[in-house]
């Protein structure tokens, strides 16, 4: 009886595994920042071009600061994703929507918008 449960559990093992494909962390990323760019440019979810000079962004809006050399102005993901998500808690008087606090985005639609503003 225990080898026939150690050969299931083998078997089932097996299985699993055949089914697992690694996926490189370089590409989780690029996908990451594609499905943000897309968020970034949905004018029913993100809608960055309104205020933001950015990337290939067509009509863009000049109200806030371009996004560009993302990585040196923000170091710190965590810091640049606290901006997305209520930028009002470091500036009261901010005109960006706090994206997250009110629920206009998912944690990961921002996740996903700051993987691709690391690509500006």
């Amino acid at each position: 009886m225990r080898r026939l449960m150690s050969s299931l559990v083998a078997t089932v093992t097996a299985i699993m595994l055949l089914g697992t494909v690694a996926v490189a962390p370089e590409a989780v990323a690029a996908s990451a920042a594609e499905d943000g760019k897309a968020v970034a440019f949905d004018r029913k979810k993100g809608n960055c071009m309104t205020c933001h000079v950015m990337d290939d962004a067509t009509l863009a809006g000049n109200v806030g600061p371009p996004l560009l050399a993302m990585k040196a102005r923000f170091p710190d993901k965590a810091v640049l994703r606290a901006q997305i998500y209520d930028a009002t808690k470091k500036n009261p008087q901010s005109m960006m929507p706090p994206f997250g606090k009110y629920g206009v985005l998912t944690d990961k639609e921002i996740d996903n918008i700051v993987e691709y503003l690391y690509t500006l």
